[in-house]
């Protein structure tokens, strides 16, 4: 039986990107560093609805269903989480402009303070994590964090496929 070729020399460096990116999002993710941030921010939000309430902050106002979309999650999750915001005073609900029965999810003044004060945050301690490294380092890193971005939005919608002989899983 041939012996297989070697991958190619970008599969590892992509392989060193995906265990990077992993543990950025463990580090992020961590409910630990979640209270830290909220803490800092003065905002009392989960997880979820800080997300949720950031992703508002992204766009125009969107029915729920554009919300849950765009979270990648069901409706009754977004449902219970504007329900929250709403009783804190962060989100409010407008008329849809296209339909009249409809209603979408807005910022309030106070939602978008709490926002700021989020990102701003997170901003600082982003800030000091990089502290060492030079302007033209965090330069370059925007520019390729950018465009890897623009890439895997651009392939979102691409189906990956595993090559015949190579298993799915290892108990395959």
């Amino acid at each position: 039986m041939p012996k297989p070729a070697a991958p190619p020399a970008s599969s590892a460096h992509v392989n060193e990107i995906a265990r990077a990116l992993d543990r950025i999002s463990y580090l992020t993710s961590r409910a630990r560093q979640h209270e830290r941030l909220m803490a800092l921010a003065g905002v009392e939000l989960d997880r979820a609805a800080s997300a949720l309430l950031q992703r508002i902050a992204e766009s125009e106002p969107l029915r729920l269903g554009e919300l849950a979309a765009r979270m990648s999650v069901e409706a009754s999750h977004v449902t219970r989480q504007v329900q929250q915001m709403e009783k804190a005073g962060y989100v409010t609900r407008v008329p849809d402009p296209d339909d009249r029965r409809a209603q979408r999810i807005g910022l309030t003044a106070a939602g978008q303070r709490a926002v700021d004060r989020i990102r701003e945050a997170s901003r600082r301690g982003m800030e000091m994590a990089l502290a060492d490294w030079s302007p033209e380092e965090l330069e370059q890193l925007a520019t390729l964090f950018h465009r890897m971005v623009d890439d895997f939005v651009a392939r979102a919608d691409v189906d990956v496929t595993l090559p015949p002989d190579r298993p799915a899983s290892p108990d395959a």
